[in-house]
């Protein structure tokens, strides 16, 4: 099924989910992930439980979307079909997120966006493990030039208060967090066919919630857990960050699997790279040097490879073209080096900054 809603919702979850990043790594300033994690997951079941009991009884009433959230057709699913969405949530949602939040925390949106390029790759390797699919030499090579990718976005400056080895961890979790990611919605993806988009969504979210209220009374400090949860200035960015990168990203990004094809869904979410450095260096002032464009393009590039290998072989009976388009992407980082070099004069101060004076210790 290749349907323009499929589509769209991609978009929309690749688009709300970069503007949640920006949000989350506000909210991870002040807000440890755990927290930050359980937080955004009751935001998320709140709303969807809403949506859940008004689309039911229109549905219900009106048959205003054909039986599509009846309660009825939930209830009637088995329960390895539940337990395959519960487990689904366990693995995507309280262990992904929380590593996720973690990475955000240490390296900031801009490396977490080029890191997050291993997810199709990732989803490729479980599906071939675990569902039989088929791997092609396309899909090493894309897989190889993501992590290449990851390589050199790995040697970027640290962000200002944290070192080179905290960019190495952040990375690492970064990478086992959208593994995570992948293998959660891989082990749900022939449950997905059959269930309602927001019942699903709903029962990933409670099972991830469960597992993460049951571990945090055994980790220190358990009771400052809750903190968050009483009202407080961190909630203007943690209510709308729950609300774009659970409620409409989450349900859009597997209403993308469901309606359309998997190769689609997977190149129209990662469109988010560009929404979220876009973002990054607006609202946060996140530096985009060479260095990490060379990245996006290594990281991009093996996403369409990986997702597009008919078209890129086309591409190499055309050698003309093939080497026109590598020249352009070797090219673009190069000029970007020159007219960061040319600004650099125009961007410093005019007059020197004065030296602050020594503070004293007498």
């Amino acid at each position: 099924m290749n349907h323009p809603v499929g589509q769209f919702a991609s978009l929309l979850s690749a688009l709300a989910w970069a503007g949640a990043l920006v949000l989350f790594k506000r909210s991870g300033e002040r807000v440890p992930p755990i927290p930050l994690n359980l937080f955004k997951n009751a935001v998320g079941i709140t709303l969807l439980a809403l949506t859940l009991l008004v689309t039911s009884a229109l549905d219900y009433w009106c048959g205003l979307f054909g039986g599509a959230c009846d309660a009825a057709l939930f209830l009637r699913l088995s329960p390895y079909d539940y337990l395959i969405l519960v487990a689904s949530g366990i693995i995507g949602i309280a262990v992904a997120d929380t590593f996720f939040f973690h990475a955000l925390n240490l390296i900031g949106v801009g490396l977490v966006s080029i890191v997050d390029c291993c997810y199709s790759p990732s989803v490729l390797l479980f599906a071939w493990l675990l569902l039989g699919e088929d791997l092609s030499p396309y899909h090493y090579l894309g897989g190889g030039l993501i992590l290449l990718g990851v390589l050199i976005a790995s040697g970027h400056a640290p962000p200002p208060g944290h070192t080179r080895g905290q960019i190495l961890l952040g990375i690492c979790l970064g990478i086992l967090a959208i593994s995570s990611m992948a293998l959660g919605i891989v082990i749900a993806t022939p449950v997905l066919k059959h269930v309602p988009v927001v019942w699903a969504t709903t029962v990933r979210l409670i099972g991830g919630s469960a597992a993460l209220l049951a571990v945090t009374p055994l980790l220190p400090g358990a009771a400052t857990h809750w903190a968050i949860f009483k009202p407080a200035r961190v909630w203007y960015q943690a209510i709308p960050a729950a609300f774009l990168g659970t409620y409409l990203s989450l349900p859009a990004w597997i209403a993308g699997f469901k309606y359309t094809y998997a190769s689609v869904a997977a190149v129209l979410n990662q469109t988010s790279i560009i929404f979220a450095l876009i973002l990054a260096s607006i609202f946060l002032r996140e530096r985009f040097g060479t260095r990490k464009l060379l990245a996006v393009e290594l990281a991009l590039g093996g996403v369409l490879i990986i997702t597009f290998p008919d078209h890129c072989m086309r591409l190499a009976e055309r050698p003309g073209l093939a080497i026109s388009l590598a020249a352009g992407l070797i090219a673009a980082p190069v000029w970007y080096q020159w007219r960061l070099k040319r600004l650099a004069p125009a961007l410093s101060p005019a007059v020197p900054p004065v030296p602050l004076e020594k503070e004293s210790i007498s």
